[in-house]
């Protein structure tokens, strides 16, 4: 009895214990869980996706294909270029240049690399194929299936009848093959065809525009490069002037005919030339940059430039160029695709009345065995499809609504064109002009400088003057080049706008 009595304290004992051990422990976890609920919970937008394992074969055969479509696009792109500009060779590496480019170099480049040439080449390349999607409603409609099902049949009548019959069966649906194939839709798939066609050569025209766009701003980007690195170097011309004369202010003072002023004028005039040779640099930096971006290859940046900013008229006539932007400019040519294509979906809606005449086909075996029996059918029949003359009549409201739409686009489109002509023209003939002038001031201003700095050196002049002459022979250099500069980018313009390339004389302006 006592020996129970000992056992049972035992573990009385021991079960105290443990739950006491239970209780801490349950305490320690809640604390926990408190400390982890006041803990911030991390917001994202989107939850990053979890990193997979690369396929190496999966990848080298998407890059492959990536290749193989952007030598098409490039091929089809360098085709569409040369309808109207000169021959070009898409196939150049910039590998093969030795980091020194021309102007056509960058736009042979810029058709082979932009994204933006490849996008709008496969934009019109999905219309294309809506072209045969219109057209496959004249391809028959294939339809094949097996079935195979096992059926116990429910009986009601008596036992000895129900055991006089053989109560379970199989059934075998074996192979059902059946065809729909449409014969005459009174015109409705020739409509549509007809405007996907139309809207697929409305494509390739903005297609044409994309390039001739991106072809626009290698040449303002090269353009601009080229007047970044006049700009550095007549900034390095003007640092080195103005170190020249404050060496010369140095030496007047210590021979005493000139004052300490001198000195320091010369001084304070050298750190803001540095201060713009450091601010053109970075122009200059940047303009590499740009040209990178509109050629599509970042490692362009570094390259040296063959051409030289253009310094030839142009042989222009605002009404040759007027005639020339109505015949050729694509986004003009595309709005009056867009008009056919919604004088098509005009046609395609109102024949959408007409019945269909089609044919149909089946044929099944089958039966309870396989070869049991078999069965087909054919016709030709002549119907309508979900008939509902209310919903057909306000779509053809709504296709006449836009034709109109379409019509009043490109009448807007027209007249933008002939705005845009206008004002480049009237901005390549305003630089043509200022170039002239420009150029006189910059020989004056040249002349200025050189007597303020042969008076300074002698004695005769005074730092402001010097100081006076050197600025102005600065801004008419960066006039001069600037009103170059605005005379090749609005000669670019103007071929942008007209959609054809502009002539070229002899005559040096």
């Amino acid at each position: 009895m006592k020996k129970v009595l000992n056992v049972l304290l035992i573990c009385s004992v021991l079960t105290l214990t443990g739950n006491l051990a239970f209780a801490k422990n349950t305490e320690t976890k809640a604390v926990d869980t408190t400390n982890i609920a006041k803990k911030p919970e991390k917001i994202e937008i989107v939850k990053p996706e979890k990193k997979k394992k690369v396929n190496l074969k999966r990848e080298k055969r998407k890059n492959a294909e990536n290749a193989k479509s952007k030598k098409a696009t490039s091929k089809e792109a360098e085709g569409m270029y040369e309808t109207k500009f000169p021959v070009i060779n898409s196939k150049i590496e910039y590998a093969d240049m030795n980091g020194e480019v021309t102007l056509s170099d960058c736009i042979k480049l810029a058709i082979t690399h932009n994204p933006t040439i490849m996008s709008a080449i496969s934009n019109s390349e999905i219309f294309k194929s809506r072209i045969g999607q219109a057209w496959s409603n004249y391809f028959p409609t294939l339809s094949a299936g097996v079935n195979y099902s096992r059926n116990d049949m429910f009986m009601t009548m008596n036992s000895s009848y129900m055991r006089a019959m053989n109560q379970r069966y199989n059934m075998y649906y074996m192979p059902t093959i059946s065809a729909d194939m449409l014969l005459f839709d009174f015109g409705k798939t020739k409509a549509a065809a007809d405007m996907a066609k139309r809207n697929f050569e409305s494509s390739r025209y903005d297609a044409e525009t994309s390039i001739e766009l991106v072809i626009y701003n290698v040449k303002v980007a090269y353009y601009n490069l080229l007047f970044a690195e006049i700009q550095k170097t007549v900034y390095e011309d003007t640092v080195k002037d103005f170190e020249l004369q404050l060496k010369q202010a140095s030496a007047h003072y210590h021979i005493g005919k000139k004052a300490k002023i001198d000195v320091t004028t010369a001084e304070y005039n050298l750190g803001n030339a540095k201060v713009n040779l450091i601010k053109a640099k970075n122009t200059l930096e940047l303009a590499a940059a740009e040209l990178a971006n509109a050629v599509g290859i970042p490692e362009l940046e570094g390259v040296i430039l063959k051409d030289k900013l253009n310094t030839k008229a142009y042989d222009v006539n605002f009404q040759n160029l007027l005639e020339t932007a109505e015949a050729s400019r694509p986004a003009l040519l595309s709005a009056k695709k867009q008009v056919s294509a919604a004088e098509m979906n005009v046609r395609s809606s109102k024949r959408a009345f007409t019945p269909d005449i089609s044919a149909f086909g089946s044929y099944n075996q089958g039966g309870r065995q396989i070869d049991s029996d078999y069965g087909y059918q054919f016709g030709v029949q002549l119907n309508y499809t979900a008939l509902n003359l209310m919903l057909l009549k306000k779509q053809v409201d709504e296709a006449t609504a836009t034709y109109r739409k379409a019509v009043a686009d490109y009448e807007q489109q027209r007249q933008n064109v002939y705005l845009e002509v206008k004002s480049a023209y009237i901005n390549l003939m305003n630089s043509h002009d200022s170039i002239g002038v420009s150029k006189l001031a910059l020989q004056q201003a040249k002349e200025r400088q050189y007597q303020a700095f042969r008076r300074y050196q002698v004695g005769l002049g005074d730092a402001i003057e010097f100081k006076d002459a050197e600025n102005t022979y600065l801004n008419a250099q960066l006039d001069y080049y600037s009103n170059v500069l605005n005379y090749n980018i609005n000669a670019a313009e103007l071929e942008r706008v007209i959609g054809a390339p502009i002539k070229e004389t002899d005559i040096e302006l």
